[in-house]
């Protein structure tokens, strides 16, 4: 930070732990790669309600980490990589291990632009089952899909608990999945007009659940 940004002495900083702690600081010594900083105040932040989930199904090139990037800086608490069935991406072995490390270095790396006390958990990648059943663990789950008839600004969201946000991959969201999900408890809902790309769909949803729910 002191090379990066150029911080001196006076300058305010805040620090975060990535777990909800966060330190306000003022710059007292600056250094070639390192900062003295002298704590003003120390806080813990609340624990968010309703907690944010956003099941990202795998995307080819880097449409998913930009999902993953903005969904962070849209204040997301949870990312579940979807191995789905139109999923051009397959994650297996050594390939799925980077693949997985790659999504949290984007978390990691969109929380600390966009300065937030946490860091959201990137869950291991799930199939139909393991996804239907985190649905039917939720308070309220919800489906992005194009010929869905309820529009996502017609749902209110629960004041405590999990609002789990399920978006496909390219190819869209399968007619089996669709099935088993809804079966589960899964509500489909759409955006609006028009079809967004699998990187946007997730960032645009969250934006409107904020507005909803008052942005937590």
């Amino acid at each position: 930070a002191a090379d990066v940004q150029r911080l001196q002495p006076g300058e305010p900083v805040l620090l975060a732990d990535g777990a909800g702690r966060v330190a306000r600081c003022t710059v007292t010594g600056a250094h070639r790669g390192a900062l003295d900083l002298s704590v003003e105040e120390l806080r813990d932040e609340p624990e968010p309600a309703p907690r944010l989930v956003l099941v990202q199904a795998l995307a080819k090139g880097d449409r998913d980490l930009l999902a993953v990037e903005s969904a962070t800086e849209l204040d997301v608490d949870e990312v579940v990589p979807w191995q789905a069935d139109r999923s051009i991406v397959r994650w297996r072995g050594e390939r799925g291990e980077k693949a997985h490390r790659r999504w949290r270095q984007a978390a990691l790396a969109a929380t600390k632009q966009s300065r937030r006390a946490r860091v959201p958990h990137v869950a291991v990648v799930v199939g139909r089952t393991a996804l239907a059943e985190r649905v039917r663990e939720a308070d309220l789950a919800l489906v992005l899909h194009e010929v869905a008839t309820t529009p996502l600004t017609d749902v209110s969201l629960p004041a405590q608990g999990e609002v789990l946000l399920v978006v496909g991959p390219e190819g869209g969201v399968s007619p089996e999945e669709l099935d088993a999900l809804a079966a589960a408890g899964a509500r489909p809902v759409r955006l609006g007009r028009t079809v967004l790309r699998t990187s946007t769909a997730g960032a645009a949803a969250l934006a409107a659940l904020h507005t909803l729910g008052g942005w937590r």
